[in-house]
């Protein structure tokens, strides 16, 4: 079976089939970066998992893809450099967040999805929407993998910072956005325990990496099994996972490739439990 491109409730996917299977599959959906690959088909490319029993659903992020502002990606960045937590960041994760329920319910109209908990992956914001999805608690989780997550949303606003030569005006209202979207303060929120992976590059940005070993190390303490919450980290790698501009399907990177193998593994070890 090809690869499937369509809709689910608004949202833009494209879904990847396991290469054999006999009735529905299990899901795994995924939440793509802000860097390259930047849209579902550019991170399907990247990072197919073609090795998983599992149907790999590769879902479009607001303002991104088929839904940039204007159609152009200079205007997306335009926003971002004009107030990028409490205009572009957070209301971009909070909408991915917020239009899953009904898309996975389209996509079990769509698909020969089984009818269990879900497995996510989210990668850069994407990885804050995942955690965030996990949060709420509304849906089941069997799995969550992230790859150079953005697990404190502070610290995005410093790279961003960084990329407009000034300094954010930080407000009572962009303080309180930044707690919703700090994860590792958040830790007992994410009450489900899941097995969790985190994929962080070796040469991801600085505090990026930080916030990941803060957030496995904060899981470990209150999770069941400690053992289930892996952080690997993936020599030279950096934060982006195709050249850009990252927006139409690639040829694999090496250190996507490397990442794919890590994901691969993990995905399929859980599978052969019961538990992926």
């Amino acid at each position: 079976m090809e690869t499937i491109t369509g809709t689910a409730a608004g949202v833009p996917f494209t879904a990847l089939p396991p290469a054999a299977f006999d009735g529905p599959a299990p899901l795994i959906v995924t939440w793509h970066m802000l860097d390259a690959p930047r849209t579902a088909a550019a991170f399907a490319a990247a990072l197919p998992m073609a090795g998983v029993p599992a149907w790999r659903v590769h879902l479009g992020m607001p303002m991104c893809g088929a839904r940039m502002v204007e159609g152009r990606v200079d205007a997306v960045l335009e926003l971002a450099r004009q107030e990028p937590l409490t205009a572009f960041l957070a209301p971009l994760a909070r909408q991915a967040a917020d239009e899953f329920p009904a898309a996975l319910t389209a996509l079990r109209d769509q698909l020969p999805v089984d009818d269990g908990p879900i497995s996510v992956l989210g990668a850069s914001l994407g990885g804050a929407v995942a955690l965030r999805v996990l949060a709420t608690g509304r849906i089941p989780i069997r799995a969550v993998a992230l790859v150079n997550p953005a697990v404190r949303i502070r610290s995005v606003v410093g790279l961003v910072e960084g990329l407009t030569g000034r300094p954010y005006r930080w407000t009572a209202e962009s303080h309180q956005v930044a707690d919703e979207l700090d994860f590792v303060a958040r830790v007992d929120d994410l009450t489900a325990r899941p097995p969790l992976l985190l994929v962080s590059g070796e040469r991801d940005h600085q505090d990026l990496r930080t916030d990941a070993a803060a957030l496995v190390d904060a899981l470990r303490e209150r999770h069941p099994r400690p053992g289930e919450v892996e952080l690997v980290t993936v020599p030279d790698l950096a934060h982006p996972l195709a050249e850009e501009p990252g927006l139409e399907p690639a040829p694999q990177l090496p250190t996507a490739r490397a990442v794919d193998d890590v994901l691969t593994r993990w995905f399929r070890r859980l599978f052969d439990r019961g538990v992926g």
